[in-house]
């Protein structure tokens, strides 16, 4: 622990309307006040890096340190990275629970888009990247392995503070969905929807269950009534009070990846409908590649099965989440030592 007053300029997605990137940015906050005390944190747009601007740039190197995380920030929507931007950068530059993000059907970076996430990784004195396909990426592009070190997702970190609606007894299960600007929703929208309704009328019917909407974006107001099941329930809280009411949870049917992501850091059971290969990679790296239900494969009612199988097995999987959580703990603690041997 650092205890002098120190500036740390934090390089983040922008949006707060959407709970997962506010609860990374949140998350990575906590961690390095757990580290830096008395920081004073200032908060730039992922952006910054698109283009030079000698005045940005000057306040960043004011800063003790720059860290640029986490969530998925190595997204074709905000590149390319501006080399000479990242050249300017004279501060210790660290990469903090960084992804890369491809979506289904999403075509390869371009040569120059790649290429400037390669520069920046190269700038970096210390790259946590939050899991093994982000790692793969950046080796296969040049990075040397020993370079990149497997932290996690700061999200799972996030503290937890009860949420301020009072969950029903019984059980509970949790529904989510990705309405924020996939355009493939429109291809599976049938499929997802039915889906989720099978499963839980299905929960409903047999445990009594309570049903909850659990909603990271406004933008899902236009599609969670579509579901039509009974009784539905909207959780909608901050995001350390939604992972406090996550920890509640029997099990969370999520899409947005933070959804999962909450849920596992709150130790619950969560199957991921996978619309992109983030979910699929954060299932593997959470050592279940068996929580994950393929697009095409819910015409077949395999959400269903898998969600009666969780259940089944929920001790199991709360044990495996309770040790995963614990190994993420202990790889953040010595990244955020490496960090403090730079200051």
């Amino acid at each position: 622990m650092i205890n002098k007053k120190i500036k740390i300029a934090h390089i983040h997605v922008w949006d707060k309307t959407n709970k997962g990137d506010l609860a990374i940015v949140l998350a990575v906050q906590e961690l390095l006040r757990s580290s830096f005390p008395k920081a004073v944190i200032s908060d730039y747009p992922v952006e910054v890096l698109k283009k030079k601007d000698v005045s940005v740039l000057k306040k960043l190197n004011s800063a003790d340190l720059i860290v640029m995380g986490g969530g998925g920030l190595f997204y074709r929507y905000f590149l390319p990275f501006s080399l000479e931007m990242i050249a300017g950068l004279r501060k210790p530059f660290i990469i903090f629970g960084v992804g890369y993000i491809r979506e289904v059907g999403a075509p390869a970076l371009k040569p120059a888009e790649r290429d400037s996430i390669i520069a920046l990784a190269r700038k970096a004195s210390l790259i946590g990247v939050r899991e093994n396909y982000t790692k793969r990426f950046l080796v296969k592009y040049g990075l040397a392995a020993d370079d990149v070190k497997v932290i996690g997702d700061p999200a799972l970190l996030l503290s937890e503070k009860l949420p301020q609606l009072k969950l029903r007894p019984g059980f509970k299960l949790g529904l989510n969905l990705n309405y924020s600007g996939w355009l493939g929703f429109g291809r599976w929208r049938e499929d997802i929807l039915n889906s989720y309704r099978e499963t839980a009328e299905y929960f409903q019917k047999n445990f009594q269950a309570s049903v909850y909407y659990l909603k990271h974006h406004p933008g899902e107001d236009a599609i969670y009534p579509e579901l039509k099941i009974k009784n539905l329930l909207l959780l909608d809280e901050d995001p350390s009070r939604q992972k406090g009411a996550y920890g509640q949870l029997d099990l969370v049917i999520g899409m947005m990846l933070h959804s999962c992501v909450m849920a596992a850091g709150a130790l619950t059971p969560e199957i991921n409908v996978a619309y992109d290969l983030r979910n699929r990679n954060f299932a593997r790296f959470l050592g279940c590649s068996e929580l994950v239900v393929e697009l095409p494969d819910l015409r077949k009612g395999v959400l269903l099965k898998r969600a009666r199988a969780v259940i089944a097995a929920n001790k199991k999987y709360r044990h495996h989440l309770d040790i995963f959580h614990a190994r993420v703990f202990k790889r953040t603690q010595d990244f955020l030592r490496e960090i403090e041997k730079l200051i």
